[in-house]
C-alpha cells in the first residue's frame, strides 16, 4: 500500500467515544476525496500510526454499525 500524506487530516473523534478517555477512535473524512481512503487513529496516540481505510469500506463499516448488522 502506498504511503498517504496526512498532514492535512481533519481528525473528529467518534460520536460514540463518550469522551470518557477510554477506547476512543479517531477519522479524518475530508481527505476521502482526493485520496480514496479515510485515516483512522487511536485518540489516545494521535502522533502514532494511523490506518488508511478505502472510503467505501469505510462506509460499508459505519452503515453496518448504524444499523446493528455489524458483527465484530
Amino acid at each position: 500500500m502506498n504511503a498517504h500524506d496526512i498532514s492535512a487530516a481533519e481528525w473528529v473523534k467518534s460520536s460514540r467515544s463518550g469522551g470518557n478517555e477510554g477506547q476512543c477512535l479517531e477519522f479524518a473524512r475530508n481527505l476521502a476525496a482526493a485520496s480514496g481512503m479515510v485515516p483512522v487513529r487511536d485518540s489516545k496516540r494521535p502522533r502514532g500510526a494511523a490506518l488508511a481505510v478505502p472510503a467505501p469500506a469505510w462506509a460499508a463499516f459505519v452503515a453496518a454499525l448504524q444499523e446493528g448488522t455489524f458483527i465484530p
